[in-house]
Formats: structure tokens, C-alpha cells, sequence
């Protein structure tokens, strides 16, 4: 039986879930600006305890989601976690995909690409990791570094080794094409692919780093890459934009989570996910009754 919180009903839950979830998803980018987006909003829940509450509830949702889905084995799920650094990408997934079976999901971090995948185009290392159907599929940074990283800096560009006559003034418009051409191929072929960018405020990165330095336990997590690259703010800012301007879809939208607040990222990370999959509607597979015949001999047998 599903959790629900005293006096929150599943129908008013799922209600809540669906706005939040409206509220954030991008279909059409033609008039997208991030200076229209609060990175510290947190909508209509008041409080972290009241975010993590419903979480919960989202968690056990997700469960029962997750385990029609796997037992359908029909639909293949893609989910694109992009964001700055320290906007909380490994924390969306630890606390959102916490209580989904890990034998039907698969998580990617999408890093400085290898020798080997250089060798190739810029969505062959997304395609092998593809999540099987049946499946939930995570990338932790994803193709559209292609678009943000690589844009900013020329140099990871020309690392790509493309022919002269491939980098024309035009690459980022072909690019956005390339990858419309490619999740519309996904959806074609039975997988749900939902994108989400964690929206950070500079103000909150630089407190997340802070901590990093003075925390022992966190220590590990600071790089000094991190700190290079806040000199690229508004470069980023201006990648991102353009980004979600030319690849949020109706088939693929974007969601822009908030993340100031860790705990309202993660609720309107959950709300999107739960928001889909129920519209995909996964069912357990029905039993003929040759098959039913047999469960009951196999019950007799076991009486």
C-alpha cells in the first residue's frame, strides 16, 4: 500500500504532483529566458519538512511506477540531468531514485570524453548507454555537454578532430537539430526522454563550494576546475539558454528545477518523473487463462 501523509489523499497528492510538474516543464523555448526563473523559488511548499513528506510519498509512487514499467517491458525511460557544477545532479538521483529496484535502472556520468569516443560522433557514447526497455535510464550530464562545455571552450571543440569543412558558423544550430533528430528518433521507438536543468544562483554555488573547502568530509568533492570555470558564468548562462531555447519539445520538454534548495529540486525532479509515467499508464501483463490453469494447479500442489 502506498504512503500517504495524515490527511493528504492520493488524488490531492497526484493533483499536487501534476502542478508542480506544470509549472516547471518547458514544451516550447522560442520565448525561454532564465532571468524569468527564480534559482531560490520553492512554489506552494513552505518548508523542507513539508518537501520531504511529499517526497516520501513520491519515492513509494515511483516505486509502484517503476515496477509496472519493468514488468511491462514495452516503454524505455531517459532521464538527462544537466547543471552546473554543484546544483546537486548526484543528490537529485541518490534521493529521487531511492527506492527504485536498482535492476531496472541504470545511472551514467557523462565526463571529458575518451580517446575511444573521440574516435566517433557526438551522440555515439549517449546510444551505447541507452537504457534497455523495460528500463529507467539516468545520465548524469548527457550530449548536451556537446552544446554547453564544448561551446564554451573552443579547445574541447577542436579536440573532436571533425574535418575543416564540418565547423562552419552554423555547428550549434546543427547541432540542436542533430539532437532534436535524435530524441525524436527515441521517442519514435518507445522511450520517454525527459530532461531536466537544475537551476543554481552563483550566490549558492559559491556557498556549496565553501563547504567544500571546510568540511573534511567533503573535501573530496572540490575541485579546482570548479573554481576555473565560475569565470565562465556568463558564458554558461548564455549556453544554457540558447540550449533549452532550441531543444525544449512537446515529444522531449525540459524541466527547470530551482536548486538553491536542495529539497525543492528534488520534489520538482520527482513530480515531473511520476507526472509522465503516469501518463504512459505501465501495466502488469495480463495472464491468459491457459496460464491461469496452470497457477492453479501449481496453488493445489503447493496446499
Amino acid at each position: 500500500m502506498l504512503y500517504y501523509t495524515a490527511g493528504m489523499k492520493k488524488k490531492k497528492f497526484l493533483k499536487h504532483t501534476a502542478e508542480i510538474a506544470e509549472a516547471h516543464r518547458i514544451r516550447d523555448g522560442a520565448r525561454f529566458r532564465l532571468k524569468d526563473f527564480d534559482p531560490g523559488e520553492t512554489r506552494s511548499v513552505k518548508s523542507e519538512k513539508a518537501a520531504k513528506e511529499l517526497l516520501k510519498q513520491g519515492v513509494e509512487m515511483l516505486r509502484d511506477l517503476q515496477e509496472r514499467l519493468y514488468a511491462q517491458d514495452r516503454w524505455g525511460v531517459l532521464i538527462l540531468l544537466q547543471g552546473l557544477d554543484a546544483s546537486g545532479k548526484d543528490g537529485t538521483i541518490r534521493h529521487v531514485m531511492s527506492g527504485v529496484n536498482p535492476q531496472g535502472c541504470t545511472v551514467s556520468s557523462f565526463k571529458a570524453p575518451s580517446a575511444e569516443e573521440l574516435q566517433h560522433d557526438f551522440l555515439w557514447r549517449a546510444h551505447q548507454r541507452m537504457p534497455e526497455r523495460g528500463k529507467i535510464g539516468i545520465f548524469n550530464r548527457s550530449y548536451y555537454e556537446e552544446v554547453l562545455v564544448v561551446r564554451v571552450h573552443r579547445k574541447a571543440l577542436e579536440a573532436e578532430k571533425l574535418p575543416e569543412a564540418c565547423v562552419s558558423k552554423h555547428i550549434w544550430e546543427e547541432r540542436y537539430e542533430d539532437i532534436l533528430s535524435f530524441e525524436r528518433y527515441l521517442t519514435r521507438n518507445g522511450f520517454l526522454v525527459l530532461k531536466f536543468f537544475l537551476y543554481i544562483s552563483k550566490e549558492e554555488q559559491a556557498r556549496r563550494f565553501l563547504k567544500r573547502v571546510e568540511e573534511e568530509r567533503k573535501n573530496w568533492k572540490f575541485s579546482a576546475s570548479d573554481i576555473r570555470e565560475r569565470a565562465y558564468w556568463k558564458e554558461y548562462h548564455a549556453a544554457y539558454e540558447e540550449m533549452i531555447r532550441n531543444t525544449a519539445t512537446k515529444r522531449a520538454p525540459w524541466y527547470l528545477a530551482p536548486a538553491d534548495n536542495k529539497w525543492f529540486a528534488h520534489l520538482v525532479v520527482a513530480s515531473a518523473i511520476i507526472d509522465e509515467l503516469r501518463r504512459l499508464d505501465p501495466q502488469f501483463p495480463e495472464v491468459d487463462k491457459r496460464e491461469k490453469r496452470e497457477l492453479a494447479k501449481v496453488e493445489q500442489l503447493l496446499h
